[in-house]
């Protein structure tokens, strides 16, 4: 199991997040809601042993991740909400810096490379530089990276930036499959209609805090909402979206 315990994080004398708390059981999808701002990508960077928090303590399986920060890192798949790659590299010379740094051996890892670059359908890339790559390429490779060495934890941060339409169903899948291999996953993100197609229970941050934590089913009885959107709005947005949506219109015609 993970847990966070009352995480905390300032920077300087503005709050981050604050004694924010949820667990994630192997085979479970944890989403991690929330607008801009709200902390969701302070709280993924704790999780991840990026960042440490200025309170709270990350643990899997009772253990403090402080305790053997490398040790945990080694089972953390990260896919960043930003892709920072080395863009004069190749996908695949990409893939095998990852690797060995992971210290993969080199047959098996050739190989995961090869059946990666042929099932994300960018083979044909091989041999050109990243610089070279769509945004959906790059994400794809990020994707691989986060999985070659087949980690206990998975964290997706805005996985689906620059997909296309099929890519994104197959992350969907991913995500599901995952799951069934009893990893512990958590997927963050602010496409609504993803996390409650995936995810099996979710986490709204509000300006830094907790607001709900709960099954998305449960949480959609609860507030008597049929949509986890309704949830959403309900809980953290103070805007009325419709009449902003009208009134911005009414701004185009002007």
């Amino acid at each position: 199991m993970l847990e966070a315990l009352r995480l905390t994080k300032y920077y300087g004398a503005l709050p981050a997040i604050r004694d924010v708390s949820f667990a994630i059981q192997p085979g479970r999808i944890l989403g991690l809601l929330g607008r801009n701002g709200s902390g969701k990508s302070t709280t993924v960077k704790i999780v991840t042993g990026l960042i440490q928090p200025s309170g709270g303590s990350v643990r899997l399986d009772g253990a403090s991740i402080d305790a053997d920060p490398i040790a945990y890192k080694a089972q953390v798949g990260y896919v960043p909400e930003e892709a920072h790659l080395y863009q004069y590299l190749t996908g695949p010379e990409y893939l095998s810096l990852v690797g060995r740094l992971r210290g993969l051996p080199a047959g098996r890892l050739d190989e995961k490379i090869e059946a990666f670059l042929k099932l994300w359908g960018i083979e044909d890339a091989r041999y050109a530089p990243m610089s070279a790559y769509s945004k959906g390429m790059r994400q794809k490779v990020l994707l691989s990276a986060a999985l070659l060495h087949d980690p206990r934890v998975v964290v997706f941060d805005e996985p689906n930036s620059g997909l296309d339409v099929t890519a994104s169903l197959v992350l969907r899948s991913l995500v599901k499959a995952l799951a069934r291999e009893s990893k512990l996953v958590i997927y963050s993100s602010h496409l609504l209609e993803t996390v409650e197609a995936v995810c099996t229970n979710v986490v709204i941050l509000h300006e830094g805090r907790v607001v709900a934590h709960d099954d998305v089913s449960r949480l959609r009885d609860l507030m008597k909402m049929p949509s986890l959107e309704g949830v959403f709005r309900a809980l953290v947005i103070e805007t009325d979206v419709d009449r902003t949506a009208e009134d911005l219109v009414g701004a185009m015609r002007i």
